[in-house]
């Protein structure tokens, strides 16, 4: 018997064998033929968030505020913490709740040290006591607390890196951390508030500047082990603008890079769209918007072109509301602009439309549209078929005492999300439901130095925005989180205000709050060896 017909008798019992058990395996008929299951949305096992650097200010007063709501069906074990953003993967600066930083310098200490590194030492003398101060990044920032306990930690100056965060098991569902930078003069004076965010492959941020009085830079930060490599793409009132060192800017490996925008054009203009997209790797991204007069913030990227967008929380005592709106199609789109106020949606008298052309970024001055109300700007295209982006630039305080926060077109709550960072006193809570009548829970975590969580329920009426005075846990110190859980399948949106007074002048900022990302769908799946009878 030649090798030939030796090979065809093997393979055909080896396809007998296989054949046999999935018949004798094979799911029964009734199994087979049940409809398919919802997927089940199950805790995140993993989150990673990144924060840019927050300032290059001598004055500057940056907190780090770290919180992870109790979900349930979490793991039980897990590990959070940072490492700075300077090109050298491993240098932690924060640690979970199941590892303490202090164990490594506790073994440091304990072992022996040869004779030459005993009497550098004992050169020193009392130099080393008290007088040198740790460098930026090289203690943890903060150290997270258990799920359900906020931490919060802080640095002061200029020299502070940007972070690379990483949380597993209990610490990564719906783990939120905030940076708030305080900086007292100076361009772009104010708080300038910023939630870290996970990595991304495309980011669009209606609302920076290139012009004289502004300072704007596109923070760039890689959290991987490879190189990213990011195009910036300009946009401004006539269309594209031309860019000279814009396109393959290589951001290395857990490094950040700030670019000016002022660099990248010589075109100098009020309002302009940036596009980054990065064409290997990933990034986070954020624009930091200073001003020479009426102060800064962080810009956050707008959600995901679309027909239909929402920019809750316009503050009620906004003096200035500049809306600024991108398509990135190349047809024209004719939005339509309407307030969603206490009382429901109301369409601004002179501004009932924006035309914004295809390709080109279009601004337009809605005044003092809330009129002593909070309020959230509705923009819809018609019958949604041409997708936008679009942002809000506010001033709160006239002439020389004037501050600026922007407020992007935002995610909707979806399950749940948290903001933290809050006070009794300087924050407050904006909540809309432009689509129906919805229903809110709020809880106040424990603060940050102890306290009781409180909870409240709040209805949100169709086509209005509510300012809510949130919960405060009871006996609470330092500061709390916030977590919003809608009760229906209504769309709502919300964002968080933090607010303080600073030599006359009224500080702000605020934080649009999409889902926190602390579940995933998992599709049910099942063995069905019937396949191979097919």
């Amino acid at each position: 018997m030649n090798r030939t017909t030796l090979s065809l008798i093997a393979g055909a019992s080896a396809l007998a064998a296989v054949t046999g058990f999935a018949a004798l395996s094979s799911p029964d008929a009734g199994a087979a033929n049940e409809p398919a299951r919802a997927a089940a949305r199950l805790p995140v096992e993993r989150t990673g968030l990144l924060c840019p650097r927050p300032s290059t200010s001598d004055l500057a007063e940056t907190t780090y505020t770290s919180f992870t709501p109790v979900t349930e069906g979490a793991e039980k074990e897990g590990t959070a913490g940072f490492e700075p953003a300077t090109g050298e993967p491993g240098a932690g600066t924060g640690a979970g709740a199941d590892e303490d930083p202090k164990d490594d310098e506790a073994q440091a200490d304990d072992e022996p040290k040869d004779d030459e590194a005993q009497a550098d030492d004992e050169s020193k003398g009392d130099e080393s006591k008290g007088e040198e101060k740790p460098k930026a990044g090289a203690k943890p920032v903060l150290k997270p607390q258990d799920p359900g306990t906020p931490a919060a930690g802080s640095v002061s100056g200029g020299e502070a890196p940007a972070l690379v965060g990483t949380a597993e098991g209990r610490f990564a569902p719906g783990w939120t951390v905030q940076q708030t930078t305080e900086v007292t003069a100076g361009t772009g004076r104010g708080i300038q508030g910023v939630t870290c965010t996970p990595a991304d492959t495309e980011f669009w941020f209606p609302g920076a500047s290139t012009g004289e009085d502004r300072t704007d830079y596109v923070h760039l930060t890689n959290p991987d082990d490879s190189a990213a490599v990011v195009d910036i793409e300009l946009y401004g009132e006539d269309g594209a603008l031309e860019t000279t060192v814009g396109e393959g800017i290589t951001v290395k490996p857990h490094a950040s890079e700030p670019v000016l925008l002022s660099t990248l054009t010589e075109d100098k203009q009020t309002d302009v769209t940036v596009h980054v997209v990065v064409r290997s790797g990933r990034v986070g991204a954020a624009v930091q918007a200073l001003d020479d007069k009426l102060g800064g913030d962080w810009l956050p990227a707008s959600a995901d072109p679309s027909g239909r967008l929402v920019l809750p929380g316009i503050p009620e005592d906004a003096t200035a509301v500049r809306l600024i709106a991108f398509t990135p199609r190349d047809a024209d789109a004719d939005l339509t602009v309407r307030l969603a106020s206490p009382s429901g949606l109301i369409t601004p008298a002179g501004h009932e439309t924006l035309h914004v052309k295809g390709g080109m970024t279009t601004a337009v001055d809605l005044g003092d549209i809330t009129r002593g109300e909070a309020g959230s700007l509705v923009l819809t295209a018609p019958d949604g078929s041409v997708p936008v982006v679009a942002a809000v630039r506010v001033l709160r305080g006239k002439g020389d005492r004037q501050e600026s926060a922007f407020i992007p077109a935002a995610r909707p709550v979806g399950a749940r999300a948290t903001a933290v960072d809050n006070t009794a006193e300087g924050t407050t809570l904006s909540v809309t439901a432009p689509q129906g009548t919805a229903k809110v829970r709020v809880t106040a975590s424990a603060g940050t130095e102890g306290g009781t969580p409180a909870s409240k329920t709040y209805t949100i009426k169709s086509g209005t925005t509510r300012k809510i005075e949130a919960p405060v846990p009871a006996g609470g110190k330092g500061t709390y989180a916030l977590t919003l859980e809608p009760g229906s399948d209504t769309p709502v949106y919300a964002s968080r205000t933090l607010a303080s007074t600073e030599s006359g002048v009224a500080f702000f900022t605020v934080q649009v709050l999409p889902d926190d990302r602390g579940a995933v769908a998992v599709p049910e799946a099942s063995e069905d060896l019937s396949v191979l009878q097919r």
